[in-house]
């Protein structure tokens, strides 16, 4: 594709994540970006994303199903960022489909091991496509100076990640589809991919075994829907030990909205430490031998971010980056990819089942239960 080249994307799903994909392309405009077409079967969400087009005067065609819009040969790029259960079918459509559509689907990739297995071996029947997938806290300015930090060597052979994530409960999404661990695959594999990605990059190692405790303590233990009382936990540690020797622990509560920061990350290797405080964008780092007084502290940011939105300017930067793999298709791969993805849910999914039998689980354990 040339650089100068105008660039069509789609949207399937236009809740709040969908809206806010819209937003950031149209900040990215001036980089021959433009959305043409959404699908989305709920109709409230599709009026709230024709009023935004409408304001960036991108004039939208709507459909209330993603085959329609694929079918339709309209754009080139699609975005997928409807309910997590929905994924596999859309993933396998776009894979499955006569013409090439370059993928950015939200996290998590699927809901169940077994699924994003078989996205997997779809995608390599198609090399004609490039599929990215939405972990993009990896690019939050102070993460990314961390991992740079990490990656140059300056904290030595890393041994321990620590992630902290202490917020605000679930928001509420259409039809409360997400209050649901058969929707969502479960907190730990839709809330924290993203941590145990984050995780795997920092340690530069794949997991062995994990083991986890969590339940749902506070809350929407009065809510019901349809009958059902949600069975979503909003609080567990994990513990993950990965196959370089190195470990990881997460410690997330979503009844802490009295934190400073929401995320909270620690790599210590045998010669130094590194933090970074998300939203505060600060990053210490410092070595064994200087001690204390030796810490530096970094105020992060990125002059390329034109727009913030909800995850610090990341979801912009993840966009500039997959435009970037698909202008040169084929000298650039996507930064998170599908393998990335299959094993961030792996992960989530064995430490959901650690909770459930009260064990360590063995991450083979989880890849082998699915046929993987």
């Amino acid at each position: 594709m040339a650089v100068n080249e105008t660039v069509k994307y789609g949207i399937i799903g236009v809740g709040m994540m969908g809206r806010e994909h819209l937003i950031n392309l149209h900040h990215l405009r001036t980089q021959g970006v433009v959305v043409v077409c959404i699908a989305d079967p709920h109709l409230p969400s599709q009026q709230l994303a024709l009023e935004l087009a409408q304001s960036f005067d991108w004039p939208l065609k709507v459909f209330s199903g993603h085959q329609e819009l694929l079918d339709s040969g309209l754009c080139d790029v699609v975005v997928v960022s409807s309910p997590n259960m929905t994924h596999y079918q859309i993933l396998m459509d776009i894979l499955n489909h006569p013409k090439p559509h370059h993928v950015l689907v939200e996290k998590p990739l699927c809901t169940t091991v077994a699924d994003c297995r078989k996205v997997v071996n779809a995608a390599r029947k198609r090399p004609d496509m490039l599929v990215q997938v939405g972990l993009e806290y990896r690019y939050m300015p102070p993460v990314a100076k961390l991992i740079e930090i990490v990656k140059g060597g300056t904290l030595g052979q890393v041994k321990m990640v620590a992630i902290r994530e202490h917020r605000f409960p679930f928001l509420v999404k259409v039809n409360n589809w997400n209050r649901f661990n058969s929707n969502t695959g479960g907190t730990l594999v839709e809330k924290c991919c993203h941590f145990f990605d984050l995780m795997r990059l920092f340690a530069g190692a794949n997991p062995v075994c994990m083991m986890a405790s969590g339940a749902m303590d506070v809350n929407h233990k009065d809510e019901i829907y349809d009958g059902k009382v949600p069975d979503i936990i909003d609080n567990a540690y994990v513990i993950v030990e990965f196959d370089n020797g190195a470990r990881g622990m997460l410690d997330l509560c979503m009844f802490a909205e009295g934190s400073k920061n929401e995320q909270e990350i620690s790599v210590v290797g045998h010669t130094g430490k590194g933090e970074a405080f998300v939203p505060e964008s600060i990053v210490r780092f410092g070595s064994r031998m200087e001690g204390r007084d030796g810490v530096q502290t970094l105020k992060t940011e990125n002059r390329l971010i034109k727009y913030d939105g909800l995850h610090h300017g990341s979801s912009y930067l993840e966009h500039l980056n997959f435009l970037s793999a698909i202008r040169v298709k084929g000298a650039k791969t996507p930064a998170a990819d599908l393998n990335d993805g299959l094993i961030s849910v792996a992960m989530g999914v064995a430490a959901q089942l650690s909770i459930e039998k009260g064990r360590f689980v063995n991450i083979e354990e989880v890849l082998d239960e699915h046929n993987c």
